[in-house]
């Protein structure tokens, strides 16, 4: 009898401690919410504006990659390709045909999901450099196919004409418009994210990052949930894709490479594996970092293989997690001075 009174007391203690990580992860949430929805009145000047917008796409994009990523464990070295397919479907069909935008978004979305399912099945039966070689080889064939497809894309000179997103009378076409577009989008796919992270589905694909033989034995299904964390990670891509396809009106294949594929990968890395904040974190500091980086002109690349190598060797939980250790560090020493003070 004891023993079943310890089961229970030791359950009903991981539920009330996951009922508080629950309620705290909703307060953090919604301060960033609101820093979020009230920064552009603290921004000067409509460059700043425009900056944050990327931010915002950029941050859907590593978070869409982080789930995959830092959660399941599967890297992808081709989510530029989903992103492109997102910006051409919705530039293609609205640029030739006078259809709401935001319906082809959905149907981008769509399809570049159903494409995900399809190869997820077979490439993330492989493992380590394997899968990161498959998702390449994946994201460098989509590459060709925006370069040649010229009658469709526009081939390398890109393609024009994309009309900016509307609801009703509302166009987005400026920036604080854009902004809030894209940033309410954000926010839905952070929520969307923090749910499926505190989820049971969120707890089973940690467990795969951990140990995929652990988690078959305990009664996961591993290859099931990593083509579906797949699918959703390419359905966020296809739908940020599609946002940028409508706020820059102009799209070519040289902004879904595998440049930019290692760029995400090195935002996630950056920010923090396993973390939501640190994708906006990882995505805000390398969105950013180009304009530093200008002088350096094609060794941009060079300096995010770096910063990846320095950040897996000297800090491999990303910038969030130093905080953290920052933040806890400090906090302790606070609570150190004063019980001292009060012995005193």
């Amino acid at each position: 009898m004891r023993f079943f009174s310890r089961q229970r007391h030791a359950v009903r203690s991981l539920k009330l401690n996951m009922i508080t990580e629950k309620k705290r992860q909703i307060l953090i949430f919604l301060i960033f919410a609101a820093a979020v929805l009230a920064a552009p009145y603290f921004l000067k000047g409509n460059y700043l504006l425009n900056v944050f917008v990327f931010v915002g796409i950029n941050t859907m994009l590593a978070i869409g990659l982080n789930l995959l990523l830092g959660y399941a464990g599967q890297i992808s070295l081709g989510h530029a390709a989903f992103f492109g397919m997102g910006a051409y479907i919705s530039g293609i069909i609205t640029a030739r045909f006078p259809v709401d935008p935001f319906l082809v978004m959905i149907l981008a979305a769509t399809i570049a999901g159903a494409l995900a399912f399809v190869i997820g099945s077979p490439i993330l039966k492989l493992k380590g450099h394997y899968l990161a070689m498959a998702t390449m080889g994946f994201g460098i064939i989509m590459y060709i196919i925006f370069n040649e497809t010229v009658d469709w894309t526009g081939g390398p000179s890109g393609l024009s004409g994309i009309p900016n997103l509307h609801i009703g009378s509302l166009i987005f076409d400026n920036d604080l418009n854009n902004y809030y577009l894209v940033w309410l989008s954000t926010l839905a796919v952070m929520l969307l994210s923090i749910n499926l992270s505190q989820s049971r589905i969120g707890r089973a694909l940690r467990a795969i990052n951990d140990s995929e033989v652990a988690a078959r034995v305990m009664g996961v299904n591993a290859r099931i949930l990593k083509v579906r964390i797949f699918t959703v990670s390419a359905v966020i891509s296809a739908v940020a894709g599609s946002l940028y396809a409508h706020i820059m009106t102009f799209i070519a294949p040289a902004s879904f490479g595998f440049n930019f594929s290692v760029e995400l990968l090195t935002m996630v890395v950056v920010g923090g594996l396993g973390s939501i904040y640190g994708s906006f974190l990882g995505a805000a500091i390398l969105t950013m970092l180009p304009e530093l980086l200008r002088v350096f002109q094609d060794l941009d690349i060079i300096i995010y293989g770096l910063m990846l190598i320095l950040m897996t060797m000297f800090m491999p939980g990303g910038l969030i997690s130093g905080i953290e250790a920052a933040a806890g560090f400090i906090a302790a020493r606070m609570k150190g001075t004063k019980d001292s003070d009060a012995q005193a």
